[in-house]
């Protein structure tokens, strides 16, 4: 089978009992970058030396189907450099081929960086997305920020320490200066930082320069007040009397304030008939 293996994001002794017997028991292992595997084995003591295969994002889909040749044979461990493999790392095109073949997978589980930042961010937990990194070029990452403006859930970001301040900046253009946002650094690490405010005030903090392993946790958009029913439907009428069908009319208004196409045109019907 395919097994993904969960390694510490910073913290050695955040590696399960499990990470430990099945690096042990690894005839094949597929990692993101194998000499970090290296270093891991050695920190961790691990007298086992399997098979190493590179497993990153430009090979990736190459190298899937061997993978699975392998995997049908025997157990194939996948570790990313830190963290769960396939989680904005490689992983994902693999598991869909074992999937595809008919060809077991299981996880390790263990840390994860986006569910820690998650948990020490302050923000709610409820309801959470996770977005990865954001683009690199501004007009790619402003249309993907318009997209997520409105979501009243917790969002989740990477972000290298060279794009920081300027991911932040566009943030708060297009979320607002105010809001409620936490910067997650060196996580499970030693110099560990968990910096809480409004986005605003976070991409000034960055501009001084940021270094480590960050994660972006950004609370959701506030609920839009309730939109008033009479107001809507006085738009509506208005709407229709200056040549909008009144069918597109209530459609409009619908979109717009969140109450139902049916009930704003019977009510707008009601009204016009009452004049």
């Amino acid at each position: 089978m395919i097994i993904l293996a969960a390694t510490p994001i910073g913290n050695l002794g955040d590696a399960s009992t499990r990470l430990r017997q099945a690096l042990e028991d690894a005839d094949v292992v597929a990692s993101e970058d194998t000499r970090v595997t290296q270093r891991l084995l050695a920190a961790l003591g691990i007298a086992n030396r399997p098979r190493l295969i590179a497993l990153h994002e430009h090979n990736e889909r190459a190298r899937a189907g061997d993978l699975v040749a392998l995997a049908s044979e025997g157990d194939v461990l996948v570790l990313s450099d830190a963290g769960m493999p396939t989680v904005s790392d490689p992983g994902f095109p693999l598991v869909q081929a074992a999937v595809a073949a008919g060809v077991d997978v299981t996880a390790i589980p263990g840390p994860s960086a986006v569910v820690t930042a998650l948990a020490v961010s302050g923000l709610p937990t409820d309801r959470f997305a996770f977005e990865g990194f954001l683009p690199r070029k501004a007009g790619e990452r402003s249309r993907r920020l318009a997209e997520l403006a409105g979501d009243r859930r917790t969002l989740v970001f990477f972000e290298a320490p060279s794009r920081l301040a300027a991911s932040l900046g566009a943030l708060a253009e297009a979320f607002g200066a105010e809001r409620p946002a936490a910067v997650c650094r060196e996580l499970t690490k030693l110099h560990e930082e968990v910096r809480r405010g409004p986005l605003g005030e976070l991409a000034e903090w960055a501009e001084g320069g940021v270094r480590g392993e960050i994660c972006v946790v950004v609370g959701g958009a506030a609920e839009a007040p309730a939109a008033d029913a009479g107001e809507a439907v006085a738009r509506v009428v208005a709407l229709a009397a200056s040549g909008t069908r009144l069918k597109d009319a209530a459609a409009l208004v619908a979109g717009e304030t969140g109450l139902g196409k049916r009930d704003l045109y019977e009510a707008a019907l009601a009204a016009r008939a009452e004049r």
